[in-house]
């Protein structure tokens, strides 16, 4: 059998299979080096009960806050206070309007008073 061809208005004759071969290239498998808990960025659930309880606690005490217009010291976590009314709160954050208004992540707060009181940190 002959593995040649001849194309049209050429006049020679070409091979009908290639004599270079194409190798696909190399696919590198990444395999997970670590086991799922020693992800960093892996966080544990909290127990829903106590995460559900805790919340509703805190959007009482915040809507409280928030109808009587109290006005509050908010000490984040580098020391700094910030004393003002709280205007409104979300899942991550407080608006407090003091001598500017002030967006607080929650994250950032450290704890938070009534002008009135002492502002003693609670025992943790």
């Amino acid at each position: 059998m002959n593995s040649t061809a001849t194309l049209t208005g050429v006049g020679k004759a070409v091979p009908a299979v290639p004599t270079h071969t194409l190798t696909a290239p190399a696919v590198q498998v990444r395999s997970r080096s670590l086991p799922h808990s020693q992800f960093p960025f892996r966080l544990q659930p909290a127990p829903i009960e106590q995460d559900l309880a805790q919340r509703q606690a805190e959007l009482f005490y915040l809507q409280k806050q928030i109808q009587s217009q109290t006005v509050m010291v908010i000490v984040l976590a580098d020391g700094e206070q910030i004393e003002g009314v709280i205007e409104w709160y979300d899942r991550h954050s407080l608006k407090v309007r003091g001598r500017q208004k002030t967006l607080i992540y929650k994250t950032a707060i450290k704890y938070m008073y009534k002008v009135g009181d002492s502002g003693q940190q609670p025992a943790s």
